[in-house]
């Protein structure tokens, strides 16, 4: 007999280790079926900023399906609705955005899951076909998928107490450029202001023993925020990889116009 699957991104996180996601911005199947094999955690696909559909994401799935990294899936706003149409197409992790006050973030993680648990609504016919313990979907998903939320405003640190310590979030992922222009510093980086708000959601989450994510587009990145406590990281995109390789290769970047 088979033991009942679980979510490895979850173990390695568990386990003190990091986990790193490549960020899927266009509806390439190849592309993220590629992504999935280059030793990634997790797929970020990202529908908040992106063209990426239902559809593609729902192929994505099937593409990646027997591949190492896991799909999690960035909706565009904190709803109930938003959470159950991604998770109907298979993915094992919802990420949040905009996760603003406490009762956005029980509604995130009331999405996530079934009765009584939560308030996520049966209809999962092409989830069970993909998923790895398709006999045991249910009590599966309530068990492994990852429910993620993006604090990224202001008001999101005032209330970062009762939001972390919201039973069924895993991972407070801090959005760095969007709470800095919340703050008043038009995205800047690396200013005191910013800095306090960082540590103080840090200290939230490490309080109330949730996992916390940040951007980190490199490995220098990475090595610095995990002495930070930081362990579940947002990569480059696909994109960003291709601009990465073409450096690599000596090639200079000559901004287009008409593209980027």
């Amino acid at each position: 007999m088979s033991l009942p699957w679980s979510h490895p991104v979850r173990a390695k996180l568990r386990a003190g280790e990091s986990v790193l996601g490549v960020t899927i911005t266009t509806p390439n199947i190849e592309a993220a079926a590629l992504c999935a094999t280059l030793g990634f955690d997790f797929l970020w696909v990202e529908m908040e900023h992106s063209p990426v559909t239902l559809e593609s994401l729902r192929a994505m799935v099937l593409a990646t399906r027997a591949l190492p990294a896991a799909v999690f899936a960035r909706v565009p706003v904190v709803e109930l609705w938003t959470a159950k149409r991604v998770l109907d197409q298979g993915v094992s992790g919802v990420i949040f955005p905009f996760a603003s006050t406490p009762e956005k973030v029980r509604t995130a993680a009331s999405a996530c899951r079934y009765p009584p648990l939560g308030r996520r609504g049966s209809g999962a016919g092409l989830a069970i076909n993909t998923w790895p313990d398709p006999e045991n979907y249910y009590d599966s998903a309530d068990e492994n998928v990852m429910t993620v939320v993006v604090i990224e405003e202001a008001q999101a640190v005032e209330q970062i107490e009762e939001i972390a310590a919201t039973p069924g979030v895993d991972v407070l992922f801090i959005g760095t450029s969007d709470l800095s222009f919340s703050l008043g510093l038009r995205g800047r980086q690396n200013e005191p202001l910013l800095d306090q708000a960082i540590a103080k959601v840090a200290a939230a989450g490490r309080k109330h023993g949730k996992f916390l994510g940040r951007p980190a587009g490199s490995a220098e990145l990475v090595a610095q925020y995990r002495q930070e406590g930081f362990q579940f990281f947002q990569s480059q995109t696909e994109l960003g990889l291709i601009r990465l390789g073409a450096k690599a290769l000596g090639l200079k970047d000559i901004k287009s116009k008409a593209l980027y």
